[in-house]
C-alpha cells in the first residue's frame, strides 16, 4: 500500500465539487489500495470547509434583499447595477420627508470569524439626514468604486432589514 501527500490539484479541486478550482487549498492525502487512489476523508472535509466559506454573489445578495422589503410591503428598487460577483452594495432608505439614511458596508475589521461570509452595515449618521447629502455621498463613492451597487427603498418608518455591524 502507498499513501502520497500533497496539495489539490485544479482537476483534484473541481472533482471534488469546488469551483473555481482551489488549488492548494487543503492537503490532499490518498492512499493506494488494490482499487487505485482513494481521498482521505480528512482532505475532503477541508475542501468543503473552504466552499463553506464561499461568500454570496451581490447579485444574488440584492435580489434576496429585494424580495425582504416585498414580503414586509416596502418598495425598493435596483438604481444602478454593480459587478455581480462582489460589487460593494449601498442601500439608500428614503424616508419620503426629505430625508433619509445611507447604509455603507461594514468595514472588515468588524467581521466575526465564525461568521465571515455575511454581510454587514453602518449608517453613515446616526439620526436621517437630507437626501442631497445622501445623493452627495453615493456620488463620492460610485468616483471611488465604480463596481458598487445602489439599492433605494422607501419607507416612512425607517426600516432598513439590514445585519448592522455591531460597534
Amino acid at each position: 500500500m502507498k499513501a502520497r501527500l500533497g496539495r489539490l490539484s485544479p482537476t483534484e479541486s473541481a472533482c471534488l465539487g469546488l469551483w473555481p478550482p482551489a488549488a492548494g487549498s487543503a492537503v490532499l492525502l490518498q492512499i493506494q489500495g488494490a482499487s487505485g487512489y482513494a481521498v482521505h476523508g480528512l482532505a475532503l472535509m477541508t475542501a468543503l470547509a473552504y466552499r463553506a466559506l464561499m461568500r454570496l454573489k451581490s447579485n444574488i445578495w440584492v435580489s434576496a434583499y429585494l424580495r425582504r422589503c416585498q414580503t414586509e410591503g416596502v418598495f425598493g428598487a435596483v438604481r444602478r447595477r454593480g459587478a455581480e460577483e462582489a460589487g460593494a452594495v449601498f442601500v439608500k432608505v428614503s424616508l419620503l420627508d426629505g430625508n433619509a439614511m445611507l447604509y455603507v458596508p461594514a468595514p472588515q475589521t468588524v467581521y466575526d470569524e465564525g461568521r465571515p461570509v455575511d454581510r454587514f452595515f453602518v449608517p453613515i449618521a446616526p439620526l436621517p439626514v437630507p437626501e442631497p447629502a445622501v445623493e452627495e455621498r453615493l456620488t463620492k463613492e460610485l468616483r471611488f468604486d465604480p463596481d458598487a451597487w445602489i439599492v433605494e427603498t422607501e419607507d416612512r418608518a425607517g426600516r432598513h432589514f439590514l445585519d448592522l455591524a455591531k460597534s
